[in-house]
């Protein structure tokens, strides 16, 4: 039979999940001066105000050791972030390579569709152009301006039909329920 010694020391040692998001997860800290919890930069923070309280203090030991401690926080954190940059810098250039496929099928596509236009009309002969041509005498020349509703000419109103009348609804009093 097991200790209980060796249970208790083996009960805390569940599997942590590797890599993930190191600069959110909470890290708990066994420093010279007690327990640190904390995020990463949480913990690098707390650890050079402790760096400065005992420099200030003259105890250069433990100062010393606090710096040592934030150093290795912060080599942790800039560590995560070499691999959250690189992760992002791989899913960007994913991201151009597949828009780079679109603009080539859309691009694609668009040279089939002129060819396909092309190939079923016939050949037109060529339109003189308008502004060559003066403006007949009947025409106004171009103004530039736009034409309003409120300029063009309204159309006459129809005439409507008269209504047919309605049909006289049945009184209360005449209905088959009421005659019993």
């Amino acid at each position: 039979m097991r200790s209980s010694k060796s249970r208790s020391r083996n009960k805390n040692r569940t599997p942590r999940p590797s890599g993930g998001n190191i600069i959110n997860r909470v890290f708990e800290s066994s420093g010279p001066d007690g327990k640190v919890r904390g995020t990463p930069q949480q913990i690098i923070e707390k650890y050079n105000q402790l760096h400065r309280d005992a420099q200030l203090s003259g105890d250069r030991v433990n100062a010393e050791n606090f710096a040592q401690h934030a150093e290795h926080y912060t080599r942790l954190l800039a560590e995560a972030q070499r691999e959250v940059d690189q992760r992002r810098e791989e899913v960007e250039a994913q991201n151009r390579e597949r828009q780079a496929e679109r603009d080539k099928e859309r691009q694609d596509r668009m040279q089939a569709q002129e060819a396909a236009s092309t190939n079923d009309q016939p050949a037109a002969a060529p339109q003189p152009d308008p502004r060559d041509s003066a403006p007949a005498q009947d025409e106004q020349p171009d103004t530039g301006l736009v034409d309003t509703p409120e300029e063009k000419p309204q159309p006459q109103p129809r005439a409507r039909k008269p209504r047919t009348p309605r049909k006289p609804r049945p009184d209360a009093n005449s209905s088959p329920e009421a005659a019993e």
